[in-house]
């Protein structure tokens, strides 16, 4: 086991190839463990974990304070800070950091504002892990995402990654394009509605790291080659006008008859929560890996709070 070299964890850029190996490495055993020993249930034994959520979530929030508990830890939690906290009282996001360093270990932020991780941090003593930043980036999410990759892809060979849905506000590729960029022989491939397409500054950073990549708009074809497909929501909540949403939305859904197409060994994944984008007539299918890279977000959870906290 090994500590992460810095004290927070705010965006994907932070993780070189060797220390994306070493975090799987122990999510590896931390997965291992659940099922096993348990010799890590009680390793943060004493260690308090602050969720501090500014947006809701399900899937994040919940396999962080799962992560926390299984290691033996406690977690104190709001359920949307932005109502429930004195953030409803004016209260800066500073202030709110200063504070709760008194009461915790660390703290898992989520905020609908971009580089609100990163501000945190400046002002924070204990470790701050960017549970999603507005249309920012998710880096723990990318972590988990570039985890079912690799475990579905272990050569990681000439692999062909589709982007589908908001690929301008959804905050999940961006974090793991910046991860994509670490292996080699990637071709990303961006297919979105032309009100959400990815933007400039990832498309900067790939042609920066000789990642070649392309937009399309059919889907359908993309399907044939594509060895991973990575579907997202299109996001109601981040458009600001209706009629930008109303012409994105329910563009592209993933069929059955378009999985059919599918190579074999492609796999099909999705952050969640899903919309319409996938059928649930789609999830018998073996390709279908989005149930099992959310559970895979414990596993990599479970590690960087390990890797962060403990102190042996």
């Amino acid at each position: 086991m090994t500590a992460l070299p810095w004290k927070h964890v705010i965006e994907s850029q932070q993780f070189d190839r060797k220390l994306l190996e070493i975090v799987f490495q122990v999510a590896d055993q931390m997965k291992a463990d659940l099922s096993g020993e348990r010799k890590y249930a009680k390793v943060l034994d004493g260690k308090i974990m602050a969720s501090l959520f500014y947006e809701s979530s399900t899937r994040t929030r919940f396999s962080f304070e799962s992560a926390m508990l299984r290691l033996g830890g406690s977690v104190i939690t709001t359920e949307n800070a932005r109502e429930f906290s004195s953030a409803s009282k004016g209260e800066s996001l500073a202030d709110s950091t200063k504070i709760i360093n008194g009461y915790a270990d660390i703290i898992v932020m989520r905020h609908n504002e971009a580089g609100s991780a990163a501000r945190a941090a400046e002002v924070s003593n204990i470790p701050i892990i960017n549970a999603g930043d507005g249309a920012g980036q998710h880096p723990t999410q990318a972590l988990l995402d570039m985890y079912t990759i690799v475990d579905a892809f272990p050569r990681f060979d000439s692999l062909k990654v589709a982007m589908v849905g908001d690929l301008r506000y959804g905050r999940t590729v961006r974090s793991l394009s910046y991860l994509l960029t670490k292996y080699v022989n990637i071709e990303i491939i961006f297919v979105s509605p032309s009100v959400c397409k990815m933007e400039a500054d990832i498309k900067e950073y790939l042609d920066k790291n000789n990642v070649n990549w392309r937009e399309e708009t059919d889907l359908t074809q993309v399907a044939k080659e594509a060895d991973c497909i990575y579907m997202t929501r299109v996001q109601k909540e981040r458009f600001h006008s209706a009629d930008d949403y109303e012409a994105a939305a329910s563009k592209y859904i993933l069929t059955k008859e378009i999985v059919e197409t599918m190579k074999k060994d492609a796999i099909i994944m999705h952050p969640l929560p899903r919309v319409d984008e996938i059928p649930t007539e789609v999830d018998d299918d073996p390709r279908a890996r989005y149930f099992q890279q959310a559970l895979n977000g414990l596993y990599i959870r479970m590690a960087l709070l390990y890797m962060l906290l403990n102190n042996e």
